[in-house]
């Protein structure tokens, strides 16, 4: 470890540990608001309320979208973004510590995704940087994004396509896990749509012939969707749920019907595509069945482009810092929850780590270590979604995960919302905040990072001028914010 990294990260710790219960206790106030996409209004504003304490300027309501915001430091250098997230997940309620399934509220959201930790480490990260930059006189622009509805509402792609990373250098961002990893795999590429079928109702044993089923259309489009599956590149995903199935009545021809669908691919272009043979399934369902089908894009997201030279300065500074200790009483609760997990989920985690750790976590299950550096491969393929793709397709990005929860812990489940006050939580999220932080300042001081993250960009073709975001041109706001 090179002099500089190791007093960088010294300062670093030290600034995040100094103020470490103001953040715990804002993240600990997110879990309690528990709020769902778009409707993050009381997350939103307690953070941005934090920031504007810490003399970051303001910007509310940023890309149309009322619980959006940039908090900035600086007026000159590089521009620095730090993502941020706050979002929870609908139907997740769930008590605090309580190692069997207690919703709070029956249906209530929760944050099964640990967006009250991801949010809470950005901003961990975001101070930080400010303060030694203004110590040690170190020029640059430092940017925290407060992006609303990650979860299926992809708040960050209506933030790049209003043009708010114009100006950005590199983004950073992190997520938690149960591991401690760079976050460098590939991602799929995804449109999410609902078909809205009408017909004309009729009583089903009386005039059948004079009623038109839009239910009829539904499950006729899901059949032809699932027809295409065979003629679609192997790594795609469709998946789709009938929202609306037009009454409860049998004999009663459903007048109206509705159905959800993501379609995931590889690659933006894939994506695109794909939901373009989608479209015309669901047209030729319409006919048909004699009804009309229109259809609206509740959101959309890019894949994820990578960048080797962000990822291994991150790393290095994963590497650098000093791994967590923790307590026998954290490893008993830590314990206690993996004791909740099936025994597919155990050997999914213990895949990841190899027979002799996953054995050793079994009985401790929380992570100290980093998980060595390893690029992408060729071969690997992507399984879920973020809208943290749009923003590496037009500035360099890296990101990790950090170990906020027992090890196996599957994200979106009750067990992830009951550790998300833990105190091995809360030092995951800070572990986080200071990896983020000391990387940040060492591309500041090394110009040639930003530069040589800029070319690599370049290299893979992405950037600005050659990002097509998957959103339709008209489409500024989601849907759901006109309702």
């Amino acid at each position: 470890m090179q002099a500089d990294t190791k007093n960088v990260v010294e300062r670093v710790s030290q600034i995040i540990e100094s103020q470490k219960e103001k953040f715990t206790a804002i993240s600990d106030q997110i879990w309690e608001f528990a709020e769902v996409r778009f409707e993050e209004n009381e997350s939103s504003e307690c953070l941005a309320s934090f920031m504007e304490e810490q003399d970051f300027h303001i910007e509310r309501g940023v890309a149309g979208i009322p619980t959006a915001f940039t908090a900035t430091s600086g007026t000159s250098g590089p521009v620095i973004a730090i993502l941020g997230e706050f979002d929870a997940l609908p139907g997740l309620s769930q008590k605090a510590g309580k190692t069997s399934k207690e919703p709070i509220q029956s249906e209530a959201p929760g944050h099964g995704c640990g967006h009250n930790l991801l949010g809470v480490g950005g901003i961990a990260a975001a101070v930080a940087v400010r303060t030694y930059m203004e110590e040690q006189g170190l020029e640059g622009t430092i940017r925290y994004y407060g992006c609303p509805a990650e979860e299926s509402g992809y708040g960050k792609t209506y933030m790049v396509k209003a043009g708010l990373f114009e100006d950005v250098d590199a983004a950073f961002s992190w997520h938690p896990h149960y591991m401690n990893r760079l976050f460098n795999g590939p991602t799929l590429a995804v449109v999410h749509a609902h078909f809205t079928f009408k017909g004309v109702s009729s009583h089903a044993a009386a005039s059948p012939e004079l009623g038109r089923s839009a239910l009829d259309a539904v499950e006729l489009m899901n059949v032809g969707v699932n027809y295409m599956r065979e003629h679609m590149p192997d790594d795609a995903r469709v998946h789709y749920a009938i929202t609306n199935t037009g009454g409860m009545s049998p004999n009663v021809v459903q007048p109206e019907a509705e159905v959800a669908y993501f379609v995931r691919a590889p690659q933006s272009a894939q994506a695109k595509e794909l939901f373009e043979r989608v479209k015309n399934i669901a047209k030729g369902a319409s006919l048909m069945t004699e009804t009309t089908v229109e259809h609206r894009i509740e959101g959309a997201c890019s894949n994820l482009v990578s960048n080797r030279v962000l990822d291994q300065l991150l790393h290095q500074n994963m590497a650098a810092l000093e791994e967590a200790h923790f307590t026998e009483e954290e490893l008993r609760t830590s314990k206690a929850f993996y004791e909740t997990l099936s025994d597919n989920e155990k050997q999914m985690a213990a895949s990841l780590v190899g027979e002799q750790q996953a054995a050793e976590l079994s009985e401790r299950p929380l992570i100290h270590e980093v998980a060595p550096y390893s690029e992408p491969k060729a071969s690997s393929k992507g399984t879920g979604s973020t809208d943290v793709g749009d923003v590496s397709w037009v500035t360099p990005t890296t990101q990790l995960m950090a170990a906020t929860e027992a090890f196996g812990t599957p994200l979106h489940t009750w067990q992830v919302v009951a550790q998300g006050q833990t105190s091995y939580a809360k030092k995951g999220m800070l572990y986080a905040g200071k990896s983020l932080a000391s990387t940040i300042i060492n591309a500041l001081q090394t110009p040639d990072v930003l530069r040589e993250a800029k070319e690599e960009l370049h290299r893979q073709g992405a950037g600005a001028d050659q990002y097509d975001c998957l959103l339709p041109e008209e489409q500024v706001l989601p849907h759901m914010l006109h309702q």
